[in-house]
């Protein structure tokens, strides 16, 4: 989730916990706890891709957080805090750090909660990076606390119920969208293949859905206000990796992305997608990964991170117009009388 949804949740569960020691400087100290395993991003592991993939890695990792958090506590008992108790200060530094990556785990990214061991990353893709619905009900109380220092801790509790109804709606939202899909694809070829679900961007109400299909994907999108239960499925054209074999940092991205993975040749660079993030063509994860040579020849190169490009001006209003369940915009977020379908597959073929 975005930094201020977790420094939110810091300060929330700090101030919760401290109980009638809440103080501002306990809000405080608690947002700060919980965007501290983002400071990941700082780090450098040579390329953009393996920057990708091992962010939300260790410093999200439950297995390095509890030690951590234990250490952090002693210190902090030691010298800054030797009033409190040892049990409350424990619990109150646990969990500023580790609600971090169990929200972080909501999203579609995907978070290494078992980091090292060789486990998938966490990504149930439930609500959407940013969302102000799930943000300002735990924000709110959290300043609220600021305020009316003597219900600090009871603004606080507040703010993590109501926070905490809105991701369990997240998981029965995309439990009717799993439903539909399955219905959907059901005696069809598509039944059995790999299905990624996402919500798009600021709602648990429109959901995306990306079905893998050998060379080739289906994109649609599924609103909970659509009358008809139908997907319109649009094929797009998934590409392939022209090598006989995948480097390492292919293979782990491949793995990051659960094989959700585009391919596709743009002048004499070959990029690959995940397809997971992003929607309509707008994909901030593309990485050149190869590129031609003078001979006509593809050859490994180090991989750039390509810049997404600006959101069409129609996409935003068309988005939330496909929301509110008008079923003629696509998944391009177009009707049939504006729509790029340049990435279409030839149906004819």
């Amino acid at each position: 989730m975005d930094s201020i949804s977790q420094a939110a949740l810091g300060a929330a569960v700090s101030g919760l916990v401290a109980g009638k020691r809440c103080t501002p400087k306990v809000l405080i100290a608690g947002a700060a706890l919980g965007t501290l395993p983002d400071l990941d991003v700082l780090l450098d592991y040579g390329d953009p891709v393996s920057n990708m993939i091992k962010h939300r890695g260790f410093s999200h990792s439950l297995f390095v957080l509890f030690p951590f958090a234990l250490l952090l506590t002693l210190v902090w008992k030691r010298f800054f805090a030797p009033s409190w108790p040892f049990v409350q200060l424990l619990t109150l530094i646990s969990a500023a750090l580790i609600t971090h990556p169990l929200l972080d785990s909501f999203t579609s990214y995907g978070t290494q909660l078992f980091w090292p061991l060789d486990v998938a990353p966490v990504a149930i893709s439930s609500v959407f990076i940013i969302d102000p619905l799930y943000t300002l009900p735990l924000l709110v109380p959290v300043l609220a606390a600021f305020i009316w220092r003597s219900r600090a801790a009871k603004l606080c509790g507040a703010g993590l119920a109501l926070s905490s109804l809105y991701l369990m709606w997240s998981l029965v939202a995309l439990g009717q969208i799993q439903d539909r899909v399955e219905e959907n694809v059901a005696g069809t070829h598509l039944e059995g293949q790999p299905v990624f679900i996402s919500p798009t961007p600021f709602n648990t109400v429109l959901w995306r859905v990306v079905v893998l299909d050998d060379d080739k994907y289906w994109e649609g999108l599924a609103s909970l206000h659509d009358e008809d239960p139908t997907i319109d499925w649009m094929p797009m054209v998934r590409g392939e990796w022209p090598f006989p074999s995948e480097p390492e940092l292919l293979s782990q991205f491949n793995a990051f992305s659960r094989g959700f993975v585009q391919f596709k040749q743009e002048g004499d660079k070959l990029t690959v997608t995940d397809l997971r993030l992003g929607m309509a063509m707008y994909h901030p994860f593309r990485f050149v990964m190869a590129k031609k040579s003078d001979q006509q020849v593809w050859q490994l190169v180090e991989p750039e991170q390509l810049d997404p490009g600006p959101l069409l001006p129609r996409q935003i209003p068309a988005l939330w117009i496909r929301l509110l369940g008008e079923q003629s915009i696509d998944a391009l977020l177009c009707n049939e009388f504006d729509c790029y379908r340049d990435e279409l597959v030839d149906m004819t073929k």
